[in-house]
């Protein structure tokens, strides 16, 4: 842990006074960019390092404007399964498989156990919803969760904040008038963002505004001094993609879009959350309305999930449309997994969706030109003419995956594969231009 009395300003606020943090010239580092890329992006509010100041990080990472595309996973237990050690082994295998950030969304009795059990093992990035364990303490202690108020919002924030969380996502573009316009429109599926309907029933029932938006200064205040970075949630967000798009989506955007601008100019980092069920012909305008409603602040998007139809097989839908986010302008991945909508994911339902997520952000790389992308697919296809299997295996996504798969059917000759054979045409030709 760090003494604060060694951080009393945010990080916007030292590069302000040109002090510039060493984690800014460790991300430089490991991003492989010049340290002035990130400065500047910080303070226009296109860039920011999640990185809560009374911690140190092993891998901490930037999000934003020229970089690499970065991927979270979201792990943490439910009211109906709640095993503290599945939750660290899900993270173990969500960082050895690539992920750049996690988030723990645990509820239920164990939840603040989880989340203390998960920041303190994480050498990535830990993000959290702190409105769930608002609402899980008052109807709890409270009888009902109507009677939360603005002060238990902020204990919570202020918790996660004390316990080492460097992001959090905070419904603040949730307004009455927002509510208002989501039912004139009317939608198919609702809302479909847990803290999203959360705050939409207390708000309702209680006639009363968002608090988060209400006071949204104490809620910047609380993260200055946590260094938190602020990811404003999107609990408009379609989760049908008959509602992609609507009125009631592109409402709160606007009000995103203000909130982050008055983050950055009160030296708060803060990206922008984003859908949701897009059908693939939406994507890249989704994107390009929110670059120019949110002054290119980072995008940090779930999926988009490009169809309704593929349950067991979302964090397929969710890279299709995850790659043409990011090639359009989304910065931030959120992997979705095969069990997205059923259950609950294990320990291997974590690794097929960070995968998947980190394939298509890959893809994007590619196709945005980002320095090393292209090059990491060069050396596999070097290899693959060699028919140089280990090398092959080292330049994979997932070697131990390819190495077991390489091994299931034994070739006759060890030089290619039991598809072709002798008849490669890689062999072939190697064979005739020697």
């Amino acid at each position: 842990m760090v003494d604060r009395k060694e951080k009393d300003m945010s990080i916007i606020e030292q590069l302000r006074k040109g002090n510039i943090p060493d984690v800014l010239k460790k991300v430089a580092e490991l991003e492989n960019v010049h340290l002035d890329h990130i400065v500047s992006g910080i303070l226009e509010g296109t860039i920011v390092v999640p990185h809560n100041n009374l911690k140190t990080l092993d891998k901490p990472c930037a999000i934003g404007k020229g970089l690499r595309i970065k991927v979270n996973a979201n792990i943490g237990t439910s009211q109906d399964h709640e095993d503290i050690e599945e939750e660290l082994e899900k993270l173990k295998i969500a960082v050895k498989y690539g992920a750049d950030a996690v988030m723990d969304l645990s509820t239920g009795d164990k939840a603040r156990d989880t989340r203390l059990q998960v920041v303190k093992n994480s050498p990535v990035p830990v993000g959290t919803v702190p409105v769930y364990e608002a609402f899980l303490k008052a109807g709890k202690h409270k009888g009902t969760i109507m009677r939360l108020t603005a002060d238990d919002i902020f204990d919570a924030i202020e918790q996660h904040g004390k316990d080492g969380v460097d992001f959090i996502t905070v419904h603040c573009g949730i307004t009455m008038e927002s509510v208002e316009r989501m039912r004139k429109q009317g939608r198919l599926a609702d809302v479909v963002s847990r803290g999203g309907s959360l705050l939409i029933e207390w708000m309702v029932l209680n006639e009363k505004e968002n608090p988060l938006y209400q006071y949204f200064d104490r809620l910047l205040e609380i993260c200055k001094k946590y260094e938190m970075t602020i990811s404003l949630g999107d609990g408009m967000r379609p989760g049908a993609i008959e509602d992609a798009t609507d009125r009631a989506q592109i409402q709160e955007l606007i009000i995103l879009g203000e909130l982050a601008q008055y983050a950055v100019e009160n030296g708060v980092q803060v990206m922008i959350e984003g859908p949701g069920h897009v059908p693939l012909d939406q994507v890249e305008t989704n994107m390009k309305i929110q670059k120019s409603l949110c002054n290119n602040a980072p995008f940090y998007v779930l999926g988009p999930i490009v169809t309704d139809v593929a349950p067991g097989y979302d964090h397929i839908t969710a890279a299709i449309g995850g790659a043409v986010a990011a090639m359009s302008g989304a910065d931030f991945l959120c992997y979705v997994t095969p069990a997205e909508h059923l259950r609950l994911p294990t320990v291997d339902d974590v690794k097929v969706g960070v995968i998947a997520s980190k394939i298509a952000a890959h893809a994007a790389d590619i196709a945005k030109g980002i320095p090393g992308a292209k090059e990491w697919d060069y050396r596999m296809s070097k290899y693959r003419k060699e028919l140089n299997w280990e090398g092959m295996f080292k330049e994979c996504i997932d070697e131990e995956t390819a190495r077991k798969m390489r091994g299931e059917i034994e070739p006759q000759n060890e030089n290619v594969c039991s598809m072709c054979g002798e008849f490669c045409a890689l062999k072939t030709l190697n064979d005739v231009f020697k």
